[in-house]
């Protein structure tokens, strides 16, 4: 395929600079990368932290961002036996690990210590051109729309990821707290093909109606509930077995564990800057709950999040504009004002 030496992209080059839409060269792929053609990238809450700088690990400089690209293989490196050019592939949060360490060989890639981050530590989708290690990149069956998947390869796994962390049982309560989201959107959905019964909360009629939409049995408004703990313990007969906290409201997080019953498990997911989970000693023992953070998932969590997907069992509620729009994207999110998930497609 005929790739070009310069491509558009945006890129900032110090936290909180201008977000600048402009020409970069192409990157040549190591021996252990492949090289895609990123058509689509979903926007996420970790990119406006990356550009912001404000979580507590660096980012390079200057860094394009993006960790949600969907795209065709244009090249690969000489030792690539994964990939063949013209396959479709994702560009994952996790572009890269070491496969050596004690976190890599039970699967946990996402927590080595050496972990190359898309987006983050190594320069992601919101380019035409990316770079990913051939292990860690996601293969993307060729029948999948790659708009609609895109947020599949951060969001959707990320989510799957956490309920499989919470280890619920078919008919158990599940509430997803931040629900009308790109993450909750996708974590109703994936809740309810695992057969797990979805309260969600969130703010905002038109967010009921979506949430309601996508499979959630009960909406609890966070707006207009004066009494959160009694609401959503009364809707679910004791409280849900499990909470996926993918709000970045600290009090919403915390009074997460106030309201999931004995035995719950309460999921971390989100992580606003700087913040902390409160959880009264006397009855976090007395109820005997479990606080479990979850990262982004691994390769078997994102083979069996993309089937899920493939399957027609879960499908991204999407908005697409040009990557040259990207900063709007950016000021929404920061206004809490995104219903599901919005997708840059590189060619505008």
């Amino acid at each position: 395929m005929s790739i070009p030496t310069t491509q558009k992209a945006v890129i900032f080059y110090e936290n909180g600079g201008p977000l600048e839409y402009k020409d970069i060269p192409v990157p040549t792929p190591k021996p252990n990368e492949i090289l895609i053609n990123i058509k689509y990238s979903g926007v996420c809450h970790t990119d406006l932290h990356a550009w912001k700088g404000d979580w507590p690990l660096a980012t390079k400089l200057p860094l394009v961002g993006g960790h949600e690209g969907a795209g065709v293989v244009v090249a690969k490196g000489s030792n690539v036996t994964n990939f063949e050019i013209g396959d479709y592939a994702g560009i994952k949060k996790l572009n890269g690990s070491c496969m050596s360490c004690e976190y890599c060989q039970q699967g946990a890639e996402p927590n080595c210590p050496d972990a190359d981050l898309s987006g983050y530590t190594h320069d992601g989708s919101f380019q035409q051109y990316a770079t990913a290690d051939a292990v860690q990149a996601a293969k993307i069956p060729k029948d999948c729309d790659l708009a609609t998947i895109a947020p599949i390869l951060c969001a959707g796994v990320t989510v799957y990821k956490a309920l499989k962390t919470a280890d619920l049982r078919p008919g158990q309560w599940v509430c997803i707290s931040g629900a009308g989201g790109g993450l909750g959107s996708l974590a109703i959905q994936y809740a309810t093909a695992m057969g797990l019964r979805v309260i969600a909360i969130d703010g905002g009629d038109e967010k009921a109606t979506f949430c309601k939409s996508l499979g959630a049995e009960t909406f609890v408004d966070f707006t207009k509930t004066k009494d959160m703990v009694k609401a959503i313990q009364e809707a679910t007969n004791g409280g849900p077995h499990g909470v996926i906290n993918v709000s970045v409201s600290d009090a919403a997080i915390s009074q997460s564990v106030e309201y999931v019953r004995p035995l719950g498990k309460v999921v971390l997911v989100g992580l606003p800057a700087h913040s902390v989970v409160k959880s009264p000693v006397f009855e976090h023992v007395v109820k005997s709950i479990e606080i479990r953070g979850s990262y982004v998932g691994n390769r078997l969590d994102t083979a069996e999040a993309i089937d899920f997907f493939s399957r027609g069992l879960v499908k991204a509620t999407i908005k697409i504009i040009g990557l040259s729009e990207l900063p709007k994207v950016y000021e929404l999110m920061e206004q809490g004002a995104i219903i599901g998930r919005y997708v840059v497609d590189t060619t505008k």
